[in-house]
């Protein structure tokens, strides 16, 4: 075998395409849009490298257009997740054993197919199954996936490559082994990156994983299998399964060889999988990691300083982008009173302009929300305000005949605590608590203290001795906090993601941080002329 000390390409971020009339990535995408919506495909599991079909199918129809069939999947049951997971332990040697430069070689391949060959194909699959917009798919399912690979496969090498010091007659070595076991990544339905991130950072370090997604994202899942086999991973490196979240979680979580956890989901599933772990702590051959990224009550706080035209962008866009289904949305805002009616005014015209319908009319800004459990619950939401009495500023109305649609919704609270500034809904509703002016410095600890959540928030303001005061005060509201910007649209390499308190454990997607929980270091010492005798100086006489 020879032997280099490699560099791999220095990563930049994947350049956004805007989709102009006349493009000709518009013209891709509505060509492949066109074509995978009037196929109906049949979409497998992805076990050991083999391809399993079940008689247990399950519809996959755009949550804009539910009577409308783009494929089945085929559902698997208990026997597919023991199947995985043996899959995949019978992968781990020569999977953690392959050179790191070749599995790095794999991953940035997937990266350049996913930018040229298949970046019509996932986008278009995300806006399908996913009711993203052209931009909204591009940033998410291309742009950030493609950022996730290779800035990890960078991380990756860095990591390798820090190294203890060494004494005279000794070298110290530092080496990073892949967790012993298998790795479960249990991913969600809202971002195709973050579905392709949670089996590929532990896989890239040399884990084995298997992969469970969100029913209404497997769609996409399937298309990102299709780049990992023709970047060329190995069989059983990653398996990717269809079966129910709480049968799969008791075979994976009371298997001796569980090592780890990459979850992305409700808080209070975590919570649920902390505990089972807790419980199960005796029955596993080491202590395994826990790496999760939950829920999130975001916040957008004003000081009287703010440029009410920009907190006003902010605000639609943070809210009512991807119907407002963002880990990171803004969901609740503090505005003062003397800038209320010159920001809703703002909004409101925004809102005048926006166009709520199917993906494939690339003139609506907002789409359909997720499934039918999701629209009921946030029209709940919605209803249980109407019958409060609480003011509806604009949207409050919702309809599932055609697809699962409901308005951008504002509601101005009068209480700092109503339910709606304070429980996640996941959908387009905004609310908000204007503020006297004099009460700024009481107003941000209502903002720190309303909510368990801490992934993300916003301060507005010009006076930058106040922004200092502010992001002091509000240091452990948010795990990434925003400063005179919306609080959505992290960027690997520059904002890493994730959030503290009942948000999770802030591993920080898109960074070093979170490599580094998918390896076990272990440290050597060598002695290169080694003692022969026991006694040391102080032992002679005098």
């Amino acid at each position: 075998m020879t032997f280099g000390n490699f560099k791999v390409p220095t990563p930049i971020n994947e350049p956004v395409k805007m989709y102009a009339v006349g493009s000709p990535e518009r013209h891709a995408l509505k060509e492949m849009l066109a074509k995978m919506r009037s196929e109906v495909i049949d979409v497998p599991m992805y076990i050991g490298g083999e391809k399993v079909f079940t008689e247990n199918k399950v519809k996959i129809a755009p949550p804009h257009d539910h009577q409308h069939v783009i494929g089945y999947f085929s559902q698997g049951d208990s026997t597919h997740v023991q199947q995985a997971i043996q899959a995949a332990l019978n992968a781990k040697e020569d999977w953690k054993n392959m050179a790191w430069e070749h599995r790095a070689a794999i991953f940035l391949k997937a990266a350049d197919l996913l930018a040229t060959k298949y970046r019509a194909k996932i986008n278009a699959a995300t806006m399908l199954a996913q009711s993203k917009n052209a931009y909204q798919a591009e940033i998410d399912s291309s742009c950030e996936f493609i950022d996730f690979l290779r800035f990890n496969v960078q991380f990756m090498t860095d990591i390798y490559s820090q190294q203890p010091i060494s004494s005279a007659g000794i070298w110290n070595r530092s080496e990073q082994r892949p967790l012993e076991g298998f790795v479960y990544a249990l991913t969600p339905f809202n971002f195709t990156a973050i579905a392709g991130n949670l089996p590929t950072s532990p896989a890239m370090m040399g884990n084995v994983v298997v992969w469970k997604p969100a029913f209404s994202q497997i769609y996409s899942a399937n298309v990102l299998m299709e780049v990992f086999i023709e970047a060329g991973l190995p069989a059983g490196v990653i398996n990717l399964i269809y079966t129910e979240g709480v049968e799969t979680g008791k075979i994976v979580l009371d298997h001796a060889d569980f090592a780890g956890i990459h979850f992305t989901g409700s808080t209070g599933v975590f919570q649920h999988i902390w505990k089972t772990i807790g419980n199960n702590i005796a029955k596993y051959k080491s202590f395994p990691r826990i790496v999760g990224e939950t829920g999130g009550k975001d916040f957008v706080m004003a000081h009287p300083s703010a440029d009410r035209k920009a907190l006003a962008t902010a605000l639609v866009r943070g809210a009512f982008e991807y119907q407002g289904q963002k880990c990171s949305a803004a969901s609740r805002a503090y505005i003062p009173a003397s800038m209320w009616e010159e920001v809703k005014n703002y909004m409101l015209a925004d809102l005048k302009e926006i166009k709520m319908g199917k993906v494939e009319d690339f003139r609506n800004f907002v789409n359909a929300v997720i499934d039918e459990k999701s629209f009921d619950n946030i029209a709940k939401y919605i209803d249980r305000v109407k019958k409060d009495g609480v003011e509806i500023v604009a949207g409050g109305n919702y309809d599932k005949s055609v697809g699962y649609f409901v308005e951008p919704t504002i509601i101005r609270a009068e209480d700092s605590q109503y339910l709606t500034m304070c429980e996640e809904i996941f959908g387009p509703v905004l609310t908000i608590y204007v503020y006297q002016d004099a009460r700024f410095e009481e107003t941000l600890t209502l903002v720190d203290q309303t909510s368990p959540y801490a992934l993300t928030g916003a301060f507005f303001a010009q006076d930058r001795y106040v922004i200092e005061s502010a992001s002091r005060k509000l240091e452990n509201a948010a795990g990434n906090f925003y400063i005179n910007d919306k609080p959505t649209g992290a960027v690997v390499g520059q904002q890493p993601f994730g959030g503290a308190r009942a948000s999770g454990t802030n591993d920080k997607a898109g960074s070093a941080l979170n490599l580094l929980r998918w390896v076990s270091p272990r440290s050597i010492k060598e002695t290169f002329v080694p003692a022969v005798d026991y006694r040391y100086p102080f032992l002679d006489a005098e």
